[in-house]
């Protein structure tokens, strides 16, 4: 080959290269993903954690948006709405009322929700096949409401009376209402509702409590007022010697007695992540079925229940997944 035209075929190369070598130099694509809750969620966390195992790096290849109610779920629709004006790529829902301000913002965005009853909610066709734009997980099992009512049984033999905090501005929570009474005939126990629709509502809620005095309080699974005032209510219930039980870890955390929870740590790890990635790579959330729980823990909260002047049966205690001390 002539020099000149060794010359021209290197240069030819060289240019050739270049573009390759500048294209695997650009930075990764930033995926954006909101979340539209009452609160920061600790299992939020966890979902971080998952999505890392999956590749995915928090400032490098994602970021998360977040958009906080406060307990005030009238909020939702302007919070939702401004998550589809940024945009985002998927956004995550905790809540009902979360879940249905975003799927009325959006037919277009993908929607991971993590609610009571989707279909109840009007949020998916059936839990096999979502349709539309929406997929997520059911956070609670149909019988759970019995179950938490048998574990308050067992801890009080003697129990005939119990209150049930609900926030009729949840569909899920009437819902668990309604579940908890199918359960309450075969158990011999009288189920009286205490409606708390705000945290403002929880002041005149929890003197009538005091007033009535339950042989115990169950508290509905619900991510407004009675998450948010989680630690007023423990706090409450265990001055004035009410036994209660939850649907969430965080409030037996913040004081509660006990609670029959979903692991939703491990939910948000596995799962939810896994969701997120695969409607990433394309998936359409509509062909992704809806979810429910299989794994659910005993939390018991041994200094309230000092406190509470009750002494939990050793059968219950040792089939407690964690204990408080």
């Amino acid at each position: 080959m002539r020099r000149r035209e060794f010359i021209l075929t290197l240069g030819g190369a060289a240019v050739a290269i270049r573009p390759l070598a500048a294209r695997a130099q650009q930075p990764e694509r930033m995926r954006r993903i909101g979340i539209l809750a009452d609160e920061r969620w600790p299992p939020i966390d966890s979902l971080k954690q998952g999505l890392r195992m999956l590749g995915y790096v928090e400032g490098q290849n994602f970021e998360i948006v977040y958009r906080f109610a406060a307990g005030q779920a009238e909020r939702y629709p302007g919070l939702a709405a401004e998550l589809v004006a940024l945009p985002v790529e998927v956004i995550v829902a905790l809540g009902t009322p979360a879940s249905v301000a975003a799927k009325r913002a959006t037919e277009a965005i993908p929607i991971v929700v993590q609610t009571g009853d989707p279909v109840a909610a009007g949020l998916v066709r059936d839990l096999a096949h979502p349709g539309g734009n929406v997929t997520g997980f059911s956070g609670q099992a149909a019988d759970a409401e019995g179950k938490r009512l048998e574990l308050l049984k067992e801890l009080l033999p003697s129990l005939s009376r119990v209150a049930v905090l609900v926030n009729p501005a949840n569909s899920f929570s009437l819902f668990a209402l309604d579940s908890a009474r199918s359960s309450a005939t075969a158990l011999g126990l009288r189920l009286d509702p205490v409606a708390v629709s705000s945290v403002a509502d929880l002041e005149r809620a929890l003197p009538a409590l005091r007033n009535d005095r339950p042989g115990a309080v169950l508290v509905t699974a619900d991510r407004g007022p009675l998450m948010i005032g989680r630690t007023r209510i423990a706090e409450f219930l265990t001055t004035n010697r009410l036994p209660s039980i939850y649907s969430f870890y965080e409030q037996v955390q913040a004081g509660g007695l006990m609670a029959y929870a979903a692991n939703y740590h491990a939910t948000y790890r596995r799962n939810v992540a896994l969701v997120i990635d695969k409607i990433f790579k394309g998936t359409k959330p509509g062909d992704l079925p809806v979810q429910q729980p299989t794994e659910f823990e005993l939390i018991l909260n041994l200094k309230t229940a000092k406190a509470l002047g009750i002494e939990v049966p050793p059968t219950l205690l040792a089939r407690a997944d964690e204990v408080i001390e």
